[in-house]
């Protein structure tokens, strides 16, 4: 849905602020919403959008950056056909993934990633300020392990104006975990005119049927505001991908799929100028979100006399998040642009289990609950931030000298609640046993930093950035960190621009504190938290901050006319990564996980323990490439195509030991951050229109992937250190929406994601846990669904 344009009171606002710093200003908020609603419905125009991200100049456009930076518009995201903010800007863009299916909690949570790397080095914002992170953080072994995500689906798509992806390290500019990037969410801000849609769609199986609507609205606040409201409300329902149960020959097992999710968001976007120096502003986001995602089957033998005919445990969440943001802006403080804000955000997360038993306690008192609360999970995070910037005439540059300075104070705290008593009572819930006494507490830090910006031109071709920031945390220490940017103009048509910086990422309070016990049929596997006795006695240390280094060289070029093509290559290296750190299993692992006040129930034939570590160094390399360029055919119409490449490749350069002196990473492990991202990402097609007609097409190729599969049968089964090397060939989705405005403001899409219904590649017998994860979840280039097919109308007025 494209936004509205500004009325002429929006504009005057926009003409008399002109601000500076990581907060995008008004005037390049309305200014960037005029340059789409002139033609939304091309990638190509993407290019001409004033852009906020990576600079602190606001009058900027994305080909003009110094850094590699996407805008993508509410009109593209609408296109993909996906109704979650993630899965759009997958399909959108090469450099950003996610994995096919999370386990356990992890499936309730959506994460992406950049680059190949974690979640946790991907920093969002909204309106130009930092975005809270999820409570829920990924438990399970597997390239996201120890991610707390921002979970930006819990955004409304409606309330998206654009969304700018800076494709460089910033950890100098906004602070900690921009070290693959940043996506800025830009909410709309027009004070009239407004949207309305509805979309359904199902899989080519006939399951996981997904709908639901959503609106946006503007209007006038006073004389010389904006107030803009937007609403969502989607449904999804559960899907089953799992291949025959070995224990039972059917498919009774449901595991291997997405669970069920209904989620309702509201967000607001308002400004309102006090006289022509000062600007009041606030925005703010609230969803709930609720959520089951279907455990292994337990055979009859567990619990006949509840559970004659066995049962399916459903893993279930209750969640809340929150962001309000308040502030104020001007230009006439002497000569100085200034900005004063503060964001308060928060996620609450309560984890429950349903359709499931403790057989411990039905043993010792002859019945049990059926349903259990397991644990509470929050978030919470407040921000305040000071920032200054002023232009400065030195006289001997062909530009002025932009100067910009800040300041921010972050308090974070993190927060662990205990499950119900029959949760936690002897071998606990089937599934997942909830949390004791032991893992239940509340943690916090307070993180100040300071800040100094300047960008010039040099010659009228050169221009020049350097950015330098200080970041005092209260449990981590002090970092520095700094950036250089430079670009040159060559010609009018091609330009060369190259950064590089560090970057720095202290530990998430969850990554330091959280313990988990997951208990399937025939296994469990225990998280424990780094700093606990349990983990110190298999060799954890206190983590450490990561740490940065990042290099991009690129071209911008424009070598004939209406074919715009950007080139960047890059590399990341990284020290102390967080990963899941050591792999004991066997009576140590059982030893670790009971003194931690984990029981587990009898009869397991392998249990195994990890925690988190700082335990490998990683080098990443790769190349983004983006082009566009349009094609008339005159009374046929036109077409605006679009091709968007991403080749990526991280090695390991260093496996850290233990306090014991065992290496940290197995094969396995070490496979996770190495192969289990495609290889390349391709995206080639284009966008077609005509009159009331129009049409989108894009092929999308994900390069090949391997893994270190676990053996679940024969001599290796649960081994540790033995795996079977599996190589993914690469994969081919189309994508195609077709679309017919029968008005000028109410138009129909008709379109399919996974046209052809591909899966990924099954993983052999052996490596198939119950026979049921025929499916590599952590290595599939693709989802597991297959072919989504969907039906939208919208409406603007």
């Amino acid at each position: 849905m494209s936004s509205a344009s500004p009325d002429k009171q929006s504009r005057a606002i926009s003409g008399k602020l002109k601000l500076s710093g990581a907060a995008i200003a008004v005037g390049s908020l309305f200014a960037a919403g005029q340059a789409m609603a002139a033609d939304s419905a091309n990638i190509g125009n993407v290019q001409d959008v004033i852009v906020t991200t990576g600079t602190r100049d606001t009058q900027k456009a994305a080909r003009e950056s110094l850094s590699p930076i996407d805008v993508v518009s509410a009109a593209e995201l609408q296109k993909t056909g996906q109704t979650d903010l993630r899965d759009a800007l997958v399909k959108l863009s090469p450099s950003i993934t996610r994995q096919a299916v999370g386990a356990d909690a992890a499936n309730l949570t959506s994460a992406l990633t950049m680059r190949g790397l974690s979640p946790n080095h991907v920093l969002v914002l909204v309106n130009g300020k930092r975005r809270h992170a999820s409570a829920n953080i990924t438990a399970d072994s597997g390239p996201q392990q120890g991610s707390t995500p921002v979970d930006i689906d819990l955004i409304p798509v409606s309330a998206v104006d654009h969304i700018e992806i800076l494709r460089d390290g910033a950890a100098a500019q906004y602070g900690s975990d921009a070290i693959a990037g940043v996506i800025n969410i830009i909410l709309k801000s027009s004070s009239r005119g407004g949207g309305a849609s509805t979309s359904a769609g199902q899989y080519n199986t006939g399951d996981g049927l997904n709908w639901g609507g959503a609106a946006d609205i503007g209007t006038q606040l006073g004389r010389d505001g904006f107030l803009h409201l937007s609403a969502e409300y989607r449904n999804q329902d559960h899907t089953n991908r799992g291949g025959l149960d070995s224990r039972t020959g059917t498919k009774v097992n449901k595991i291997l799929g997405d669970p069920q999710i209904e989620r309702e968001s509201v967000a607001f976007n308002a400004g309102y100028a006090l006289n022509n120096d000062v600007e009041l502003y606030s925005f703010g986001t609230y969803a709930h979100r609720t959520s089951a995602s279907y455990q292994n089957y337990r055979l009859p033998s567990v619990l006949p006399a509840l559970y004659p005919n066995g049962f399916t445990p459903q893993e279930t969440s209750s969640e809340n998040d929150y962001s309000l943001t308040g502030g104020a802006r001007g230009d006439r403080l002497g000569a100085w642009h200034w900005d004063l804000s503060s964001t308060y955000g928060g996620d609450d997360i309560d984890i429950g289990m349903r359709d499931s038993a403790n057989t411990s306690l039905f043993a010792a008192t002859g019945s049990t609950p059926t349903g259990f609360h397991l644990a509470q999970y929050k978030n919470f995070q407040w921000t305040n931030n000071l920032e200054l910037g002023r232009p400065l005439d030195l006289g001997f540059l062909p530009a002025p000298l932009n100067l910009s300075l800040g300041a921010e104070h972050r308090r974070e705290t993190y927060e662990v609640g205990a499950g119900d008593a029959a949760s936690s009572f002897g071998s606990g819930a089937q599934a997942l046993p909830g949390l004791g006494a032991l893992s239940v507490g509340k943690f916090s830090r307070n993180v100040l930093a300071s800040y100094l910006d300047l960008s010039t031109r040099l010659t009228p071709q050169w221009e020049v950035d350097l950015a330098g920031r200080f970041e005092h945390y209260s449990d981590a220490g002090n970092t520095t960190n700094g950036k250089f940017s430079t670009r040159y103009e060559l010609d009018p048509r091609l330009a060369v621009r190259a950064t590089v910086s560090t970057g720095f990422r202290a530990p998430s309070l969850a990554q330091e504190y959280y313990t988990s016990l997951a208990v399937s049929p025939t296994s469990a596997t225990g998280l424990l938290g780094v700093n606990s006795a349990a983990a110190k006695s298999l060799g954890a240390q206190p983590l450490k901050p990561e740490k940065s280094t990042s290099f991009n060289l690129g071209i911008v070029a424009e070598p004939i006319d209406k074919l715009s093509v950007t080139v960047d290559a890059y590399q990341i290296g990284i020290k102390d990564r967080i990963v899941q750190g050591g792999s004991y299993s066997g009576q140590t692992a059982i030893d670790a996980l009971t003194s931690s006040g984990l029981n587990l129930p009898s009869g397991l034939t392998s249990v195994q323990a990890s925690y988190f570590a700082n335990g490998v160094d990683t080098r990443t390399r790769g190349v983004d490439i983006v082009a566009a360029y349009k094609t008339s055919l005159k009374e046929w119409g036109r077409i605006d195509w679009d091709f968007g490449a991403n080749l990526n490749q991280t090695s390991v350069t260093r496996v850290a030991r233990d306090a014991n002196g065992n290496i940290l990473l197995n094969a396995q492990q070490i496979g996770y951050l190495t192969s289990a991202t495609p290889r390349n990402k391709l995206i080639l097609g284009g966008v077609w229109s005509k009159d009331k007609w129009g049409a989108s097409l894009h092929l999308t190729r994900f390069g090949k992937t391997s893994t270190e599969a676990t053996y679940y049968t024969g001599p290796n089964a649960f081994s540790t250190t033995t795996f079977n090397h599996i190589e993914n060939t690469p994969k081919f989705i189309t994508d195609l929406e077709v679309r017919y405005a029968f008005t000028g403001n109410f138009q129909v899409a008709l379109g399919a994601n996974n046209l052809f219904n591909i899966y990924p590649a099954k993983l052999p017998a052996e490596n198939r846990y119950l026979g049921v994860s025929q499916y590599n979840i952590y290595s599939s280039q693709i989802g597991v669904n297959g072919g989504f097919y969907y039906l939208r109308a919208n409406y603007k007025f």
